[in-house]
């Protein structure tokens, strides 16, 4: 491998000589070899226009020049084009105020606009820390990108997830709506209900995570940028946070403010734990559904077998033709990861000492991960298995006349004591509930009937 020397104020160090990066990332790349997990990719894309967004305020204020700001924006740009993949290789164990990342896209910027300008021929110098850096600190641009990835991440990618998990839940609710099923409270039977009611709690579980989020997102919007190193905002131009949160918003498509107190924003992370614990509720409902669903199709001959999951692929190696949930299982270890990652995210939250929280990057790859996950597996359940299911009506039929519990709706009729006795009369001597209730002589057969139509138990009369 070819080297070239790079200089930082610690002295010279080698870097590969087809990277971008610098001699600060170099000594992070090589002093922190814990792992295999790199600052997310999210986390870069977001860098990217928090830098470029630096740059046009920069160049607005007149505080970096024309041709460098401009060296720098087309920099950007080509980051979030893919053009500089590859230059990005550090690990979430670093320094926990994320500084040696923010010095990677500052130096990987830098190098990349003296390419842009040398081609320009203008033989100008960019400096990582006096140009690309310039008005900010990795005290307030850390922060700020973990804020703005999560809006991005949850508004482009979590809530279109949410929103087609939702619509394909709500259609199978429209076409279940008539079909009367038995209940279960505390896995026993309970009274009835439809198909399409059961599905329409699933459906709204979906909507109200992403009513809850929606409200969660709000409080990201905040950003840290303009607090510098304590929040003082110590070599940052007047005006300069706002002006940022007004051309960042321009350039993401959605909306950002600046944080009304830098130092609440640079060493707290409490909006973040708020946005998790909403992630965590969504994971806790994606848990419930997936739950009930292998539940009701668990069988096919031997258990519950009340609805029909699509047969994606051979479920075991030793025993043929059996089929498996796995779309529920996918979405039950996402949830339970989610979960962890939230319980790591609090605790990493409550560590900021004074005007600093130095727990960032590893807040940065829960986050992400978390977001990215419960996109992808509801995207994945509903494509290969949410759509695809069908009701066993003949199960469905079989399991509702069975239950005993029917006879709660013979209690406006006899009381619950009678209504009982019927029940246990019925188990005790293998009868049907009519035929025990006749028995007793305490209803007819065409108050029976009226009284027991699982129909009207269900609330469809």
């Amino acid at each position: 491998m070819e080297y070239r020397i790079e200089r930082d104020s610690m002295g010279e160090i080698k870097v590969p000589a087809d990277k971008l990066w610098g001699a600060q990332t170099q000594r992070s790349f090589e002093n922190f070899k814990i792992g295999t997990e790199k600052i997310p990719a999210e986390m870069v894309t977001v860098f990217a226009y928090l830098k470029k967004a630096a740059a046009l305020t920069n160049k607005e204020l007149g505080v970096v020049d024309g041709d460098r700001a401009d060296a720098i924006i087309q920099a950007c740009d080509d980051i979030l084009a893919g053009k500089l993949d590859g230059n990005f290789p550090l690990a979430v164990w670093m320094t926990g105020s994320g500084t040696q990342f923010n010095m990677n896209v500052n130096e990987v910027v830098a190098n990349r606009a003296k390419q842009i300008l040398k081609a320009q021929g203008k033989d100008l110098n960019v400096h990582p820390n006096d140009h690309v850096n310039h008005s900010q600190s990795s005290n307030d641009t850390f922060p700020t990108g973990l804020h703005m990835v999560g809006v991005l991440l949850i508004e482009q990618k979590l809530f279109p997830a949410m929103e087609a998990l939702y619509q394909a839940l709500r259609a199978k609710q429209e076409a279940f709506k008539d079909i009367v099923k038995i209940g279960r409270t505390h896995l026993q039977d309970a009274t009835p209900l439809t198909l399409g009611q059961e599905f329409s709690g699933w459906a709204r579980m979906i909507q109200r995570d992403k009513e809850m989020l929606t409200q969660g997102v709000d409080f990201l919007r905040d950003l840290a940028m303009g607090g510098t190193a304590v929040g003082t905002g110590i070599n940052c131009p007047k005006g300069y946070d706002v002006r940022f949160a007004e051309i960042v918003s321009e350039l993401t498509g959605t909306t950002f403010r600046t944080a009304p107190n830098k130092f609440q924003s640079l060493t707290s992370k409490d909006e973040l734990v708020v946005v998790h614990g909403m992630l965590k509720a969504l994971a806790c409902d994606l848990m419930k559904i997936a739950n009930d669903v292998r539940w009701l199709s668990s069988g096919p001959r031997c258990g519950i077998g009340e609805i029909r999951i699509p047969e994606n692929e051979p479920g075991s190696s030793i025993m043929p033709s059996k089929v498996n949930p796995t779309q529920c299982e996918a979405v039950t270890m996402v949830a339970v990861q989610v979960m962890g990652n939230d319980a790591t995210l609090g605790i990493a939250a409550s560590q900021g000492n004074f005007e600093l929280n130095v727990f960032m990057p590893v807040i940065a790859y829960n986050l992400t991960q978390s977001i990215r996950l419960l996109t992808d597996c509801m995207d994945s359940f509903r494509k290969h298995c949410v759509v695809g299911i069908e009701p066993n009506q003949e199960r469905i039929t079989t399991n509702l006349y069975n239950s005993l519990i029917l006879v709660t709706g013979l209690v406006p009729l006899v009381g619950y004591d009678k209504a009982c006795t019927i029940a246990k009369q019925a188990a005790k001597e293998g009868l049907t509930l009519k035929e025990s209730a006749l028995k007793t002589g305490w209803v007819t057969a065409e108050q029976f009937d009226k009284a027991m139509d699982p129909a009207k138990l269900a609330g469809l009369k």
